[in-house]
């Protein structure tokens, strides 16, 4: 049976490991408090990671699934962080990339609160414009916001210089 691995370098003191053999499934144990976040589009687990500031300096225990089977979408990512629970600003940053996610508070190995992210129409004070010309970059005192276009793929129109910005866009301020 051939075995896949693949390494991941989040900073120079985390690295994630893929190990996967096919017909085989690796479990991952339950958490006694801390957050799951499930449901995240394939792919960008590690795109939460970067945005919650995870690179393993905090010393929590972090688990990735990646491109896991799922009723809902075709494949899913799911990350749990043992020991913290997500503030309302990080769940914000959350919806800019993975709209679908679902956010789980875990007390005692229990759920105690589910709560799908949700974009609202406007946001502000989350990101910078991607246009350096933006009044909302040139030292005025206003914030930046942003009118949601579209919420996957993500599509986000300044309100100052109607810049478009995308999912990439974003993930660069991070």
């Amino acid at each position: 049976m051939k075995e896949h691995k693949t390494t991941y370098h989040l900073s120079k003191f985390a690295e994630v490991v893929f190990v996967s053999r096919p017909g085989q499934e690796l479990y991952v144990k339950k958490i006694r408090n801390g957050t799951v976040i499930d449901h995240i589009s394939a792919g960008h687990a590690l795109d939460v990671l970067k945005i919650l500031n995870i690179d393993g300096h905090e010393g929590d225990i972090v688990s990735i699934a990646m491109n896991v089977a799922s009723k809902h979408q075709n494949k899913k990512d799911i990350v749990k962080v043992e020991g913290r629970e997500l503030k309302p600003g990080e769940v914000d940053k959350i919806a800019l990339i993975a709209p679908g996610a679902t956010i789980n508070i875990i007390r005692e190995f229990e759920v105690t609160e589910k709560n799908r992210v949700k974009l609202p129409e406007t946001i502000g004070g989350i990101v910078r414009c991607a246009n350096p010309s933006c009044v909302s970059n040139a030292g005025e005192p206003v914030s930046p916001r942003f009118k949601v276009e579209k919420e996957d793929p993500l599509k986000l129109r300044c309100f100052y210089c109607a810049r478009i910005m995308e999912k990439q866009d974003v993930l660069k301020q991070f």
